[in-house]
């Protein structure tokens, strides 16, 4: 919350603006509401970012801006990209009203294409080229977005009556379930999101980044 003494300034709406996106969707972003958010009269916000379709315009391309500022950290190829992988998901999941803004904007391949850079400056790191670094970067890229996805469609689907974990909870080996209870004991808990991105991004890359040896000349 902005103190009244304060300057007022365009990035400062800009915050607020964009904490109402994030926490109750763009509906909730009237030039009233900010102005009270703010503690200012609404004709201060229209000097500052002009009308509601400006404010949202600038929301979005300040959006684009903070993708691109994903940085790789690690000492190889490998890690590298899955650090890129890691920002690349927190940053969607932080601020999924303002991404579905872009998106509807048509600017989504304009936002990943900072991340689509860093991921190509792997794969060459790593030794691909051409057409197979093209697959990595769009398999990893895809990767990531399909991740998030699931996991906002299960944080917003309706209570599963029985769930996945009470499915699994009643199951024994010999009733057409596998015989491996330790399995079914963790299919019985509810999934950790963070180990199952971890564990898919990492197997992801490895088999991404391994070269092939290069095909046998032909004898003519």
């Amino acid at each position: 919350m902005r103190r009244p003494t304060d300057p007022l300034s365009r990035e400062t709406v800009l915050d607020a603006a964009a904490v109402l996106v994030r926490q109750h969707g763009p509906q909730a972003l009237t030039m009233r509401r900010l102005a009270a958010e703010l503690g200012t009269a609404v004709t201060s916000i229209y000097w500052h970012v002009g009308n509601r379709e400006s404010l949202l315009e600038a929301l979005v391309e300040r959006t684009v801006r903070e993708l691109g500022e994903i940085r790789a950290h690690g000492r190889t190829p490998r890690a590298r990209t899955v650090s890129i992988a890691r920002a690349l998901r927190r940053e969607l999941r932080a601020r999924p009203h303002l991404i579905a803004m872009v998106h509807e904007r048509g600017l989504t391949e304009r936002m990943f294409l900072a991340a689509q850079r860093a991921l190509v400056r792997e794969a060459h790191a790593a030794g691909l080229r051409g057409a197979r670094a093209a697959e990595a970067v769009r398999a990893v890229q895809f990767a990531v977005v399909g991740q998030v996805l699931v996991e906002r469609n299960r944080e917003r689907a309706p209570a599963q009556h029985p769930g996945e974990p009470e499915l699994w909870a009643g199951a024994r080996a010999g009733e057409g379930e596998p015989d491996d209870p330790a399995l079914i004991r963790a299919l019985s808990r509810p999934p950790d999101a963070g180990k199952v991105f971890e564990s898919t991004i990492r197997a992801l890359v490895d088999g991404l980044f391994t070269v092939p040896d290069s095909p046998p000349e032909l004898e003519i």
